[in-house]
């Protein structure tokens, strides 16, 4: 039950964050291309790489409840993989077929080297 609750509670959290994220973005930069998304994308790999490492392999006293309320609930609810296929497919289906594959790209490149950078940095402290 520890557990479920943790997650919930993190989820929480982490849709909070990933809402106030993206409106202050998108007030920043327009809806044009979903640089929100983007970021929130790619700075939930860096945590979740940085914070798997940090929680498993340099702090012991972590219990697997916060553990679990952290990186499932907490970067899961963050981080938006199911908008930012939403987002894509929409791209592409207006016809905007460069950005498409331009914001694919960057998410997949950038998300996978933000993991990385997270988990060298993780290791390293």
């Amino acid at each position: 039950m520890n557990n479920l609750l943790a997650i919930a509670i993190g989820g929480i959290l982490g849709c909070w964050a990933r809402y106030g994220v993206s409106v202050g973005i998108q007030a920043l930069v327009g809806k044009e291309f979903p640089y929100a998304t983007l970021l929130i994308n790619v700075l939930g790999s860096f945590l979740m790489g940085f914070l798997f490492i940090v929680t498993l392999e340099r702090t012991s006293d972590v219990s697997a409840s916060l553990r679990l309320g952290i990186l499932v609930g907490g970067i899961g609810g963050f981080t938006t993989f199911s908008t930012f296929a939403m987002e894509a497919l929409l791209l592409a289906e207006e016809g905007r077929v460069a950005r498409a594959i331009t914001y694919v790209t960057l998410s997949v490149f950038l998300g996978l080297s933000a993991a990385f950078i997270g988990a060298t940095l993780g290791r390293r402290l």
